[in-house]
């Protein structure tokens, strides 16, 4: 595989210095991708970035993965109207923990010959004074330099902080530890770290007297103009406690038909032959293309258990046909799941000691119907269903044999409105 051809066919390529292909060409070579670990965990933003690497390794170079564990406590100001709020540092420690492990799971680190590299930037400075950095690190670019970069041009009126301002050459200084330190002659990102990564290859030019370059990806942005990863409700997150794999996948299915081909080339790792037929076979309902590529990156962000999960939400939540013993079936995971998506209700688990009927659970007990009255009614009319069950006896008797893995009841008023009872 050639690393600069795949980019350019999957239109992941924006710019790269004068000599980058050549180089690439020529045999193995290290690059790195730097992520500060602002958040609590990677989102797929940082994902188009962590499959640049992905790529980059299939083709038989060495990626570098460099945590921004130092330039983490300063902000990069790029992309950015106003200044960023400062993290702790237990904070930051305690991301950047967090994010080395999801990296792991996506970068071979045991490949026998190019395994990707782990570094931190905070080794390159937590023996450095400020005396020290302003004669070895700050000499080295002008100020005119900096200030020609659009990330620094962009906030000059709105207001830039000295701490911002340096992020510049703590990220410049951050390659030239790395080409010295590892062979590492190539820095990639997105777009608008381009200013960041050649203040890098002149830092190494003027420094170390070495070549190095830069590689950079478009930013993603989707087909109604948007910034791409987000959702209604915010971020779309790696970690499964902050996007939940249900509404990871339902992501990529409600996207819109026109980002599909744009997805697939980002986040697929099926061969070019492979896409293009596929687009080819459905060209004329992507609904069913739209499954397989969702299925693939829930399966490989998340696991192939999360995946038989979602699937096990949706049979639930959208078949009308689905069983009493499909949903006893179901693992705990899955009806955490469904919890998310239907309302849930927070029920004390000793109310299921006592002797409570099914009027008293629905009308005082969680308030899904407003009266006695109504949930009478509608038992009679053959609407409430217990688990799947269907229930006519206002006197039937609800316990905590009705518990799902010892937790959940779900329970229906019609064929629409479904709640999940969660004990505590």
């Amino acid at each position: 595989m050639n690393f600069i051809e795949e980019l350019r066919w999957r239109n992941m390529l924006h710019d790269m210095t004068p000599g980058a292909e050549e180089v690439l060409n020529s045999g193995k070579q290290r690059a790195y991708i730097g992520f500060d670990p602002t958040a609590p965990s990677l989102t797929i933003g940082n994902y188009v970035q962590i499959m640049l690497l992905s790529f980059l390794q299939r083709s038989g170079h060495q990626p570098i993965i460099l945590m921004g564990g130092a330039t983490g406590r300063i902000g990069d100001p790029s992309g950015k109207d106003a200044e960023r709020e400062l993290k702790s540092y237990e904070e930051l420690d305690h991301n950047l923990k967090y994010q080395v492990k999801q990296a792991e799971k996506f970068l071979d680190f045991d490949a026998k010959d190019n395994p990707a590299i782990l570094v931190n930037n905070l080794d390159f400075y937590k023996e450095m004074n400020v005396l020290d950095f302003l004669r070895d690190v700050g000499k080295t670019l002008t100020v005119n330099y900096m200030t020609s970069k659009d990330s620094v041009k962009k906030r000059l009126d709105t207001g830039l902080s000295f701490t911002e301002f340096s992020y510049q050459l703590l990220q410049a200084y951050d390659f030239q530890c790395l080409y010295d330190h590892h062979d590492c002659k190539f820095q990639m990102g997105g777009s608008d770290q381009w200013g960041n990564i050649t203040s890098g290859t002149e830092f190494i030019r003027r420094n170390s007297g070495g070549k190095a370059y830069a590689v950079t990806t478009p930013l993603l942005t989707k087909a109604d103009g948007s910034k791409f990863g987000k959702s209604a409700e915010g971020n779309i997150w790696l970690d499964a406690e902050l996007t939940s794999p249900y509404k990871f996948y339902q992501y990529w299915i409600n996207s819109d038909d026109a980002d599909l081909a744009k997805f697939l080339r980002y986040f697929s790792f099926k061969s070019k032959d492979e896409i293009l037929s596929l687009e080819e076979e459905h060209s004329e309902d992507p609904r069913p293309l739209k499954k397989i590529f969702a299925e693939e990156i829930t399966t490989r962000v998340h696991s192939k258990e999360a995946f038989e999960s979602v699937q096990q939400v949706s049979e639930i939540l959208f078949n009308k046909k689905a069983s009493q013993e499909y949903l006893k079936a179901m693992s705990i995971d899955a009806l955490k799941a469904v919890s998310g998506e239907i309302p849930c209700i927070k029920i004390d688990n000793s109310i299921l000691n006592n002797h409570l009927n099914i009027v008293d659970l629905l009308s005082e007990k969680t308030s899904i119907l407003s009266s006695k009255g109504d949930v009478k009614r509608a038992l009679k009319n053959n609407a409430i269903s217990i688990n799947k069950e269907k229930l006519t006896d206002p006197d039937y008797q609800i316990t905590t044999e009705h518990l799902l893995h010892g937790k959940y009841i779900m329970v229906e008023n019609g064929k629409k409105n479904k709640f999940i009872l969660e004990t505590m």
